[in-house]
């Protein structure tokens, strides 16, 4: 029995279309399943109003399940300071989550480990702009680094990625 498949130009075009939306959503933007109360977690963005890069790390959250509020401010470095996060530690933006503070670019695997564990921390971070990082583009050169953030304690080391 001979069995004859065909395809139409909708078939193809839909599965194009498929596997590019999911190339272009693993490199930088890795989506992974988080717990869904993880998801559902309301985020508050702090960034300077010229920057690009918070915008894509905002999209970043956004993309997988959080609901995000971008603030522009001039007072990002008060801020900042004010949430207990060294200067020389912290990232391009702030966002919180609840009660806990957050700097930089994050990755969402340790970002979901935090919020499930929910430690008694001031929060994490990743200071600067690390190329490759979430919303940041271009190529990552090496493991990236993510500090815990403790009260009266220099910051340690959370997590590798």
């Amino acid at each position: 029995m001979k069995t004859s498949i065909s395809f139409t130009r909708r078939t193809l075009l839909g599965g194009a279309a498929t596997l590019i939306a999911g190339l272009a959503a693993a490199p930088g933007f890795a989506q992974m399943t988080l717990a869904p109360a993880v998801t559902a977690e309301k985020v508050t963005l702090f960034k300077d109003p010229n920057c690009g890069c918070c915008q894509g790390y905002a999209d970043y959250l956004t993309a997988n399940g959080f609901e995000v509020e971008v603030i522009p401010t001039e007072d990002l470095g008060q801020m900042t300071d004010a949430a207990g996060i060294p200067a020389d530690f912290a990232g391009c933006h702030l966002f919180n989550i609840g009660d806990y503070a957050f700097s930089g670019h994050i990755p969402l695997a340790s970002l979901g480990k935090f919020l499930t564990e929910r430690p008694e921390m001031i929060g994490l971070t990743v200071p600067g702009m690390p190329m490759g990082s979430p919303g940041m583009g271009g190529e990552k050169m090496g493991p990236l680094e993510v500090f815990a953030l403790q009260a009266e304690q220099a910051p340690t080391v959370y997590a590798v990625e």
